[in-house]
């Protein structure tokens, strides 16, 4: 069950001085070494306070990536190209028909609460899924958002939404990734975040038939609702 009750009024999260995250989506996929070179180059800025926050939407090609916390032996197929990263986490997949928002984030302006802010990602990604009817939560020792799946005479959890993260100067960067519609047995080459027990599974594998365009919108509603307010970056949104 959720760790604290979803609650849309929580501010907790939100800047006192009211200024917008930039929000920008990147157009056609993002290679990862690139993308990662633009956000910790980001990260710096916004840590300097030579930026203002950002959050960055893209697809990336098909890849798995490997967080500090990896065990080798769940690396089951590198049938993609594996990326060791520095987030928090262990190993994923990134593809397209997947939303991966990268999350710039003054903290030192939102509490300084590390372990908040992750429980506000957590509501962020609940709160888009509500947006389609798709009941989530979170479970006691997996990360991540789940949802819970029954037929006659069976059930099992499914995980629909990842987050891994890292912090530095009190800015964070990685963030969360969304399965909207990808490939879902691409996720077959690893045991996603360690956990063997449960699988994946995404909107379209849910009935959903939600265009990429809507999931955005649904992440742009709920983000407004958990950290604040939001104003669209450069047209092309392709770097941070």
């Amino acid at each position: 069950m959720l760790a604290e009750p979803l609650n849309t009024s929580d501010r907790r999260l939100h800047r006192a001085d009211r200024q917008p995250v930039e929000w920008g989506v990147a157009r056609g996929y993002v290679g990862y070494d690139a993308a990662v070179a633009e956000m910790e180059a980001r990260a710096a800025l916004i840590a300097a306070g030579e930026a203002p926050e950002r959050v960055w939407l893209l697809e990336h090609p098909p890849l798995y990536t490997a967080g500090v916390s990896a065990r080798d032996d769940d690396l089951l197929d590198a049938r993609f190209p594996v990326h060791r990263t520095g987030r928090g986490g262990q190993f994923t997949y990134h593809g397209p028909g997947q939303r991966v928002a990268y999350v710039m984030l003054d903290l030192d302006k939102r509490g300084r609460d590390v372990r908040g802010f992750v429980r506000g990602l957590e509501r962020w990604l609940i709160e888009a899924l509500n947006r389609f009817g798709v009941e989530a939560d979170v479970r006691e020792g997996r990360v991540g958002v789940w949802v819970e799946r029954k037929g006659p005479g069976w059930s099992r959890e499914d995980k629909i939404a990842a987050i891994g993260v890292k912090v530095r100067r009190w800015v964070s960067f990685h963030g969360i990734s969304l399965n909207v519609e990808p490939e879902l047995d691409h996720f077959g080459g690893i045991v996603p975040c360690g956990i063997r027990e449960h699988g994946v599974t995404s909107l379209v594998d849910l009935g959903v038939l939600a265009t990429m365009d809507e999931a955005d919108a649904a992440l742009k509603s709920a983000f407004q609702a958990v950290f604040g307010p939001v104003v669209d970056a450069s047209a092309d949104g392709g770097a941070p």
